[in-house]
């Protein structure tokens, strides 16, 4: 524990609160000489006014009480020059003594003192033997998200925060925190850098760029990813010695894209565990509309198998008797043989030839048209800002220039006629707006969006939005799939797909009888066992000592699972 004389040193040796000290010892001796002079005065009057005669103590004590607004009563003047004497300083104490001392001492000595506390509240240093640990050089969103999921997987980390005030805070709300500079070696020495498992680089590109070089000098073999807004410092941040440069607004715009209803039905891989490989297939005007899970005979006929369905924004865990409409995107799991037998089955069947929408022609919004171009889907872009509409011009078949919100712009774009509209604006309550109003405008419009802060996911499902995903939730699940060292996965907002070793309690127990879906709301979709994995596994799989659940849901149902099993 510091002592109290290690943070009286810290505090005084600060430039800035030797100028709080000296400014308030200055306070001090005003408020002393005016003290003085009214001890004076009130001797002259008592002398030479009323003819009394009181100690120089007896004058302090009478200036004090008055000024302080305790009034004894003890000593008073009887004349009018005395009293209006006492009236100047009462009022003069009320305001030195009860207001600007107060307001001076809180300003330049104890504000200050709590600060120089809160230096020594926040570690300069991991412990000596921390080892396998992730660093992230900002607190964020990203790390925000990132945490909660290091948390789960029992994984230690630390933030490095040159700020030792917001350190302190956030150790205050359970947050490991390091206090350092971001381009200092010797924080990065004082954190076991070169025995950290990885280093998120989550800062601007330039600070990233510094972070990185600073890191490459005390540890050359670390891991290190680097956020950037732009794919244009891609090459940059790579020469810095950065080992994975993610370019997140190409890849949100890229996911986001993935996720569409256009041209004709067939299956969108979203991601590959092992050989297993998860995509979403949206079943509007295709026969799989109106049936039940059980009457598609999708196992049967491709061997895939659905787990899940997307229902206007929520994941529900298939049952064979669940009924498919026209708004279901099925979650189904297979091989790339299987996934390619689908397709062939369905791709017959004519979704919406029309051009897909892509509101908002920024980086991510570009990205997404590029992507869909890519698999041969026209797309109309719509932007306000003519100057971005201009660069917008070669990522889209299409740029209509206008407001969104516009009924015009809309219909000029060919909203009524859409298959689906892709909300790619930065500001939450606009994408919320236009889920809602094309939403009522085209009711078979599939609305994919983006989503900036996790307190508006419910609002823009509400609002009609089929799909939603945001720059962190794509930046946590990214850095989690190298920490991993698996493919990236990315589900949907909140979800995660994760694997756990099977738990003491339902160890010799089936599938069905573990009550896993029932009691968590977890979905199986894979065991792993002695090497081997086994996708899809029926409910008569029993789990043997050893072997591994590859489950997806979200934090809250891995909370339970955690909570139920272990």
């Amino acid at each position: 524990m510091k002592t109290l004389g290690s943070h009286l040193t810290f505090y005084l040796s600060d430039k800035d609160a030797q100028r709080n000290v000296r400014a308030l010892m200055k306070y001090l001796a005003f408020l002393l000489f005016v003290i003085a002079v009214f001890s004076i005065v009130f001797h002259l009057i008592m002398l030479y006014v009323e003819g009394r005669s009181y100690s120089w103590i007896t004058g302090i004590y009478w200036t004090l009480t008055v000024m302080s607004t305790l009034g004894f009563g003890d000593i008073t003047f009887e004349s009018d020059i005395g009293r209006l004497f006492s009236v100047v300083v009462l009022l003069s104490g009320i305001v030195l003594l009860l207001i600007v001392l107060p307001f001076a001492f809180i300003r330049y000595f104890y504000a200050p003192w709590l600060e120089s506390q809160m230096h020594f509240r926040a570690p300069r240093k991991v412990p000596p033997d921390m080892h396998d640990h992730v660093i992230l050089c900002n607190y964020d969103t990203v790390a925000e998200g990132l945490v909660e999921r290091l948390k789960n997987d029992e994984m230690p980390y630390y933030i490095l925060e040159p700020d030792h005030t917001r350190a302190a805070n956030l150790l205050k709300n359970d947050i490991s925190v390091v206090v350092g500079e971001v381009d200092s070696p010797e924080a990065y020495r004082a954190l076991n850098v070169d025995r950290a498992r990885l280093l998120v680089a989550n800062r601007e590109d330039t600070v990233n760029t510094s972070i990185t070089i600073t890191v490459r000098e005390v540890a050359a073999s670390i891991p290190i990813v680097t956020i950037t807004d732009g794919d244009e410092f891609v090459d940059v941040l790579e020469r810095s010695g950065a080992t994975h440069v993610l370019p997140l607004k190409k890849w949100l715009g890229e996911q986001l894209a993935n996720r569409v209803r256009s041209m004709h039905a067939h299956a969108n891989v979203i991601g590959r565990y092992r050989n297993l490989l998860l995509a979403e297939l949206p079943v509007h005007n295709t026969p799989l509309a109106d049936k039940t899970i059980r009457e598609t005979r999708l196992r049967e006929i491709a061997g895939v198998n659905i787990v899940a369905v997307w229902e206007r924004g929520r994941l529900i865990p298939a049952s064979p008797d669940l009924l498919l409409t026209e708004d279901s995107v099925p979650v189904i799991t297979g091989t790339e043989e299987q996934l390619e037998e689908v397709d062939s089955l369905l791709f017959i069947y004519d979704i919406n030839p029309n051009p897909v929408i892509v509101i908002g022609g920024g980086r991510v919004g570009r990205s997404a048209a590029r992507a869909l171009r890519q698999k041969e889907v026209p797309v109309t872009i719509i932007e306000r800002d003519p100057v971005v509409s201009r660069r917008a011009e070669g990522a889209a078949d299409t740029v209509v220039t206008g407001d969104a919100s516009d009924l015009e712009v809309l219909t000029r774009a060919g909203l009524m006629e859409a298959p689906s509209v892709l909300l790619t604006t930065h500001d939450d309550s606009m994408n919320i707006f236009l889920a809602s109003y094309c939403r009522r405008l085209n009711p078979e419009l599939r609305i994919v969006s983006r989503i900036s802060h996790e307190r508006n996911i419910e609002s823009i499902h509400r609002a009609g939005a089929d799909f939603v995903l945001s720059y962190a939730t794509l930046a946590v699940a990214t850095v989690m799939s190298i920490l991993r060292g698996k493919e990236l996965v990315v589900l949907g907002e909140g979800l995660d797909l994760f694997s756990v070793p099977v738990p003491e309690p339902l160890k010799g127990e089936t599938l069905a009888r573990s009550g896993i879906g029932a009691e968590t709301g977890l979905i199986v979709i894979g065991i792993q066992e002695n090497g081997s994995f086994i996708g899809n596994p029926p409910a008569s799989a029993v789990l043997e000592p050893g072997a591994e659940l590859v489950m997806m849901g979200n934090a809250e149902q891995r909370k339970r699972f955690a909570s139920l099993y272990r």
